[in-house]
Order: C-alpha cells, then sequence, then structure tokens
C-alpha cells in the first residue's frame, strides 16, 4: 500500500472524520494565517495539515490553561507520551489526538520533531527571558520551522521533498515576526522573548519590558529581533528554487512577513499599543500572488 493511498483509507469512520473537521474548525478561529495558506494544498492532505496546526496550537497554548508550570509541564507530557505512543487511557476521544495520530502513521512522520517542538514548549511556562538570540534562533527553529517541515513531509506523501535549509530559515523568520506581534500580550503576562543579549548590548532589562517602561534601548533590541526576522526572510528567499511546487503550501504564510515587518518599521509603531494585523481580503491575495508564483 502506497503512502499517497494511506490517508483516505485511514479516515473512513464518522469519529475519526469528525477529529479532523474539529481540527480544521479550531485553525480557522484561531490561526487564519496557516488556514488561508493551507486552503492552497491538495483537498486530501489539507486534513493532515489541519490536524499538524492543531497539534501545535493545542501545546502552544497550555501556559493559558494552566495556573502554574507544574501542572503545564504534566499536559506537555501527556502529548509527548502521546506522540511517543506511550500514552494511557481513551487518547483518541481526543479530536486533535486522535487526527494526529492518524496523521503521523498515515505518513510515517518522524516522532522526533513533534517532541523536540514539546520540549521547546516548556520555556512558555515560565517566566525567565530568553537568554540569547542563538537560544532565541533555536526555540523558533524547534518550534515553527519544525512544522514547516512536517508539513512538508504531509505534502510529499511522506517521502522527503528537500528544502529543510529553507524551512529552517523560513520557521524563524515567521516565528520571530510572530513573537514580535505578540510582544504586548507577552510582556503584559511577564514572558519576555526578547534575547537578554540585545537588551544588555543596549541598556535595558527584563523589568524594562514587563513593567511597561520601554524606552529606547527595548526599542533599539527590538529593531535588532526585527532585523532577524528580516535576515532570515531574506535568506528564505535566496533558496525559494529549492523549495518544490509541491510543499509550497507549508511555506505560504511567510508571504505575509515582510508586511508585518514593514508595519513595525513605520515612525508611528509602538510596541505595546500598534496591532499588527492585515485585513484578510489582504491576507488572502498576498498567499494567492505568492502561491501562484511558486507552483507554476
Amino acid at each position: 500500500m502506497s503512502l499517497q493511498t494511506r490517508p483516505s483509507q485511514l479516515a473512513p469512520t464518522p469519529d475519526l472524520k469528525e477529529a479532523y473537521g474539529y481540527c480544521e474548525a479550531l485553525i480557522r478561529d484561531v490561526d487564519k494565517d496557516r488556514y488561508l495558506a493551507t486552503l492552497f494544498g491538495p483537498a486530501d492532505k489539507r486534513p493532515h495539515l489541519f490536524a499538524l496546526y492543531a497539534f501545535s496550537f493545542e501545546v502552544a497554548r497550555v501556559r493559558e490553561v494552566v495556573s502554574d508550570p507544574l501542572p503545564g509541564e504534566v499536559r506537555l507530557q501527556w502529548w509527548r507520551d502521546l506522540v511517543m505512543g506511550e500514552a494511557r487511557g481513551d487518547v483518541m476521544s481526543n479530536p486533535v489526538a486522535a487526527a494526529l495520530l492518524t496523521t503521523i502513521e498515515a505518513f510515517s512522520l518522524p516522532r522526533e520533531p513533534f517532541v523536540a517542538l514539546i520540549d521547546a514548549r516548556v520555556f512558555d511556562l515560565y517566566d525567565d527571558p530568553m537568554p540569547t538570540e542563538g537560544d532565541l534562533e533555536g526555540y523558533c527553529g524547534e518550534t515553527c520551522s519544525a512544522l514547516i517541515r512536517l508539513g512538508s513531509l504531509i505534502l510529499a506523501g511522506g517521502a522527503d521533498p528537500g528544502a529543510a535549509e529553507a524551512a529552517g530559515h523560513a520557521g524563524v523568520a515567521y516565528a520571530v515576526t510572530g513573537l514580535l506581534r505578540a510582544f504586548p500580550w507577552h510582556a503584559m503576562r511577564g514572558q519576555v522573548y526578547v534575547p537578554g543579549d540585545c537588551l544588555s548590548r543596549h541598556g535595558a532589562t527584563r523589568d524594562d519590558v514587563v513593567s511597561g517602561r520601554g524606552g529606547p534601548g527595548v526599542n533599539a533590541a527590538l529593531r535588532d529581533m526585527q532585523a532577524l526576522a528580516r535576515r532570515h526572510l531574506e535568506a528564505t528567499r535566496r533558496l525559494r528554487g529549492t523549495i518544490p511546487p509541491a510543499i509550497v503550501p507549508a511555506f505560504l504564510p511567510v508571504a505575509l512577513v515582510e508586511g508585518y515587518l514593514s508595519a513595525m518599521e513605520k515612525s508611528a509603531y509602538d510596541p505595546y499599543t500598534s496591532v499588527i494585523q492585515s485585513p484578510q481580503w489582504r491576507r488572502q491575495w498576498i498567499l494567492w500572488r505568492q502561491a501562484r508564483r511558486a507552483m507554476h
């Protein structure tokens, strides 16, 4: 049985169809960029991409649903056990878990990137600042870059499509930009993803970030993050020729990074109050234009 035919044969039951439908509805509500990008993928691969992204969302939001780090660690361990086949109880009653496990089996996806993604999310449970720029790149690589890579494997029917280097840079560009967009929300919760070495270089501290004082040092450190995102975006563009057309939908959200960064670079931008967002019609147009350019 080929990998290309297995997904449809592994999802015939109403319960499993409902699980995939749940994942799609969830991503439509909470991650519009990836939802819109996934619509450019083949119809038979979309449910599996939605399952992958739903898993990522569930792991990323653990801090929001726990009162302190310890129960968060327990929740993350449950997901580790799940992807490693060691979970106990009726895991298939969880729609995201059911869809994810089916997708992993259908495409013979490697388990290690899932575990690394979960391990990276432990950082989110605590209020420790991101130590260095290198640590930030590693965090983004294990979360967002891994997601692009796994999405590429799904779109390639389980075969290795290459483009691992492009996925690495694309994920860092998209994730750093996302952290910059979420800066005011994270600061309010006491989370600091701005690298400590960047803050120190500009004479700023964690307290300057979380207190809302901000100031020239914090603004300069944020500009360093914007420059980091741009460097990885440019690297992704240079590697565009290594990305096969079939896996382009996994990379499509990165097409929105340029607009987000440009908005942050305007003089009126205030990292604590500015909302960096584009109308849905514009995001759809950008994604359509990029998809057409990359797939033809």
